[in-house]
């Protein structure tokens, strides 16, 4: 009876400095809104959905909210703004279920009210939040770049670093272990270069670069038990076009797959996995442990032929109880008779599925407007594009949460110049809802201004504990732990 209380309380004050709707004239059209929140499916600890009506001006805006179970929110304002704890104490008490939005806009003192709209509120939880890099869409200059730390069930954002803390620093290539961030690497690179290795709170600052691989370890993605961490390691070129409706294109001239043993300091190779007739990257753990699937095309002349390199998605067994490989490679999915290309694949932590982009060509696909997401279905063979939310721009990297009920992915789809994230819900039979971009506090406002774009989403079960300033101090140390490679 006291939560009742206190939501009438907050109802009623609402309700008392509005404008109250009289007689609306009726529309028989959905309202237009920003973002597009219209039948959308939502985590049950969402921020709230605060959303403007666009495609005209108005007065002031009122939005009713009605619970299919129980309960009802009310907002009279220019912007539609929910209140943080009404709204979430809203979405618990119907989850499962769908909220109702009634939408009136006043406009030169008449009242018009357009067709309701439903949100769903899933069954199914979403992680903690999302840990992201968010920097300028330049080039060939470090400008001020981050890595970032989300709440999902608010709009608090908080720094984890940012590369102001040491002049020239690149930070790139964050990955944690399944959303957990006890496990942590992340590349950094510029003077002060390295890779960030944590583990339960113990950090080292690494040089994962010898004799016998390429580089230092680039796009990694951690083994499901923890004691593993895979690694590309690559030779990358970048070239501009002079077409308008393309931009830039990042290429390698040579690169392979390796895993890393944390415990001992050691890399592991196989001879499959570093072929010179051949381009490995983007490689990623199967949830069982057993397997690493990559992507890989026929080595060709670059930058002559860069446009006729096709990665496929392969595979080789993996043993994680001695770290050896097996001794073939399997394809999956050959891309390239397809006259296509794929890069980021990420399987789900269930089991079931791979997801991966595919575009006309090469492995950096976040500047190709045709690129959109595709699912493989590991149970029966099956893929086809995730139409449910590929647009016609821009859709690249992507990520699942710990359940495999949701994913985020980046795209361009908002001004085909910066990569927003939107979230998707996915269900136990394999139905993919509405994606949804990133609430905001003040979303039109917030997304306009806003000059960086997204890169990298990863989801986390809980807050990621990093000491800034001893973080500052291992990069700016000239002391790296260098590994070996195992005999």
């Amino acid at each position: 009876m006291k939560k009742i209380a206190v939501y009438i309380w907050a109802t009623c004050c609402l309700a008392a400095c509005s404008t109250p709707v009289t007689s609306p004239e009726k529309v028989d059209e959905c309202p237009a809104i920003y973002p597009d929140y219209i039948g959308v499916t939502i985590p049950a600890t969402i921020a709230p959905m605060n959303f403007h009506c666009i495609g005209g001006e108005y007065e002031r805006v009122d939005v009713t909210v009605t619970g299919s179970k129980t309960g009802e929110l009310h907002v009279n304002d220019k912007i539609v703004s929910f209140p943080q704890k009404e709204w979430q104490a809203l979405l618990k008490a119907n989850k499962g279920d769908s909220l109702r939005f009634t939408v009136c806009v006043r406009e030169k003192g008449t009242w018009k009210q357009y067709r309701p709209f439903s949100m769903y509120i899933s069954p199914y939880p979403i992680d903690y939040g999302l840990v992201y890099r968010k920097l300028a869409p330049g080039y060939e200059v470090y400008s001020k770049m981050g890595i970032y730390e989300r709440d999902l069930s608010s709009f608090d954002e908080r720094p984890l670093l940012e590369n102001t803390m040491v002049p020239g620093m690149c930070l790139n290539c964050h990955a944690f272990n399944r959303t957990n961030p006890d496990r942590l690497s992340l590349h950094i690179r510029g003077k002060n270069g390295g890779t960030l290795m944590q583990i339960d709170g113990e950090r080292e600052m690494l040089n994962t670069k010898t004799d016998s691989t390429l580089s230092a370890g680039v796009y990694p993605y951690w083994h499901p038990g923890g004691e593993y961490i895979a690694y590309s390691v690559n030779n990358t070129r970048q070239s501009f076009h002079v077409v308008k409706d393309e931009r830039i294109e990042v290429f390698d001239l040579e690169s392979d797959v390796v895993v890393y043993h944390p415990k001992t300091h050691e890399l592991l190779l196989s001879p499959l996995l570093q072929q010179k007739e051949a381009f490995e990257t983007f490689p990623v753990f199967s949830p069982d442990g057993n397997k690493l699937y990559f992507c890989s095309a026929e080595a060709k002349p670059i930058p002559a032929e860069y446009n006729e390199i096709r990665y496929n998605l392969c595979s080789i067994d993996f043993h994680p109880s001695d770290g050896t490989f097996g001794e073939r490679i399997d394809t999956l999915v050959n891309a390239a008779a397809m006259k296509k290309s794929i890069s980021f694949p990420r399987p789900s932590y269930d089991g079931k599925y791979i997801m991966f982009t595919l575009s006309d060509y090469g492995n950096f696909s976040i500047w190709h407007k045709e690129a959109d997401l595709w699912l493989l279905n590991l149970q029966d063979g099956t893929m086809r594009p995730i139409e449910e939310v590929n647009s016609d721009d821009t859709e690249s990297f992507h990520n699942w949460s710990s359940n495999s009920r949701w994913f985020v992915f980046s795209s361009r789809r908002d001004d085909g110049l910066y990569t927003r994230l939107y979230l998707a819900s996915m269900d136990e039979h394999g139905t993919i809802g509405k994606p949804f971009l990133l609430p905001q506090k003040n979303p039109y406002e917030y997304y306009d201004r806003l000059i960086t774009s997204y890169n990298v989403p990863e989801f986390t079960d809980k807050p990621v504990e990093l000491e800034q300033r001893k973080v500052e101090q291992s990069i700016v140390s000239p002391k790296r732990i260098s590994v070996s490679v195992r005999e």
